[in-house]
């Protein structure tokens, strides 16, 4: 019924005439082979052969003089940081940052205007680096540049004005301010996640010349912690890719190059076989775990519009970062387990403060429907945070009046069973009769492409157990107005 992600926002590609629909027989994508199938054969063949050889001359590296963790092309990394331990797969806290650091003040974009410029390519990362031959398969290849995703203009976020913390009116809210101080993302983290895009990208490119690498989700939306995993979207071109056979296949390319040619210093790359395939890898250098998608193209615009959000009034992110450390440390924050993920949570939480009596957010796609409009094209839409000023709400409750609320509303007010959360619509709109929505438990809609975020809650036991901790921390708040009965506040932070 609604439209597929990959149809929405895609900017103008070329005449039928000019497309090619005959994937299989393009190594890489984006690119006409002038090749046989022979030849194509022959070009694996001396991919494996320098490949080969690579190691081997790693190996003997490594017998040498042990050298400090760099990229490839030896990119220095902030000293100042260090690693930080792992235990599975979620990053601990990093013991020495000082404490002054960690508390430091709630700021506006500011802070981060600079890395979010370069977290979306710049003019020269964009450009088509390597139209010659390939490296990797040591093979010529006429790039089409027709059908190049659009250079970014050269255009970066400008300051925005310096918000504070809002009032803590009660110990509620003083506890969700310090665990928001404590855990936000630092510009730290958020640099260290951009220096492994840019270096991704770089090598990236040598397979397939006109592509980009986007930094997106929880780094970069404002609502990112010090443990959030980065999220990476690799655009081949601005045509709709079929997640099931091209998006594999050349996250299969992606994988080979990080298991081989990266291996230094990315580690555990593995392919997953989802509804939108990733790669799964470990950065060494970074210590950050990432996800790597091919052309999910929704998920750049929903990044700015959650990033908008975020900024234009000053109880939302505290608020958010809060909800997602509670639904993690309840187990209920985990989609390849069936629960809700971070997206959905702050979806929820937008769509809570959106259905107020009086209202603290508005929808923006239906205020700045230019500003989010799903056909612009990708290079235009980091500018949309530029334009929407702060949304000044008459509603004046505090943050722990908002955190009680927020728990009441999914406890006893929301009708699971009937309705849909919408923060397009900003409100509870009646669940369409269609696949996507039938006999699911829980219908949180994606505000672009109108699917459902939500769609891991397949299982009644798992729904059931969702319901059952909004309800028991609403319950313990209401009564108590102490987040430490429903968090471990001092657990919490230490692992941020």
């Amino acid at each position: 019924m609604f439209p597929n992600s990959s149809n929405l926002g895609r900017p103008p590609f070329p005449p039928k005439h000019q497309q090619q629909n005959n994937f299989l027989n393009k190594v890489p994508l984006n690119i006409r082979p002038v090749l046989s199938h022979q030849q194509i054969i022959n070009a694996q063949i001396n991919f494996q052969n320098a490949m080969a050889s690579l190691s081997g001359n790693l190996v003997a590296t490594l017998g040498g003089t042990p050298q400090p963790l760099t990229y490839g092309n030896g990119s220095p990394v902030n000293a100042s940081v260090p690693s930080p331990t792992f235990r599975g797969k979620k990053r601990l806290s990093e013991q020495s940052v000082p404490y002054d650091v960690k508390r430091q003040r709630y700021r506006s974009p500011r802070r981060e205007t600079t890395v979010v410029s370069q977290a979306v390519p710049s003019p020269e990362e964009s450009a088509c680096l390597f139209s010659g031959s390939s490296p990797l398969f040591n093979v010529c290849y006429v790039p089409d540049l027709s059908i190049c995703v659009p250079r970014l203009q050269d255009v970066s976020f400008p300051d925005v004005t310096e918000t504070t913390l809002p009032v803590a009116k009660d110990k509620l809210s003083q506890q969700v301010l310090e665990l928001f101080q404590a855990c936000q993302q630092q510009t730290c983290d958020l640099n260290r996640k951009e220096l492994c895009r840019s270096e991704l990208q770089r090598e990236i490119q040598r397979i397939f010349p006109c592509s980009r690498l986007f930094l997106v989700g929880s780094s970069l939306n404002g609502f990112g912690t010090r443990t959030s995993d980065g999220d990476l979207c690799l655009v081949i071109k601005e045509e709709p890719v079929n997640q099931k056979t091209e998006a594999r296949h050349i996250l299969s390319l992606v994988q080979k190059l990080f298991s081989t040619k990266l291996s230094s210093y990315i580690e555990r790359p593995q392919l997953i076989r989802a509804k939108v395939p990733i790669v799964k890898f470990r950065d060494k250098v970074s210590c950050v775990e990432f996800d790597l998608n091919v052309n999910n193209i929704v998920g750049i615009r929903n990044t700015f519009l959650l990033r908008t959000y975020a900024y234009i009034e000053k109880r939302v992110r505290p608020l958010v970062l809060v909800v997602k450390k509670w639904a993690s440390f309840h187990d209920i924050n985990d989609a390849s387990r069936g629960t809700l993920s971070s997206y959905s949570l702050v979806l929820m939480v937008l769509h809570y403060l959106q259905t107020l009596p009086e209202p603290i957010l508005p929808s923006l796609q239906k205020n700045y429907p230019e500003s989010f409009d799903p056909t612009m094209q990708l290079h235009l839409v980091h500018q949309a945070p530029c334009t929407i000023p702060p949304y000044l709400s008459k509603n004046e409750s505090s943050l722990g009046e908002l955190l009680i609320g927020f728990f009441k509303y999914y406890a006893t007010e929301f009708d699971w069973s009937h309705q849909m959360i919408s923060v397009r619509e900003a409100k509870a709109i009646p669940r369409p009769d269609d696949i996507e929505w039938r006999n699911k438990y829980i219908c949180v809609e994606e505000p672009f492409d109108r699917t459902n975020t939500a769609r891991a809650v397949h299982e009644k036991q798992k729904f059931d157990t969702i319901k059952e901790e909004f309800l028991k921390s609403w319950q313990i708040l209401r009564d108590k107005k102490d987040l430490s009965f429903v968090l471990p506040l001092r657990a919490t932070i230490q692992r941020r």
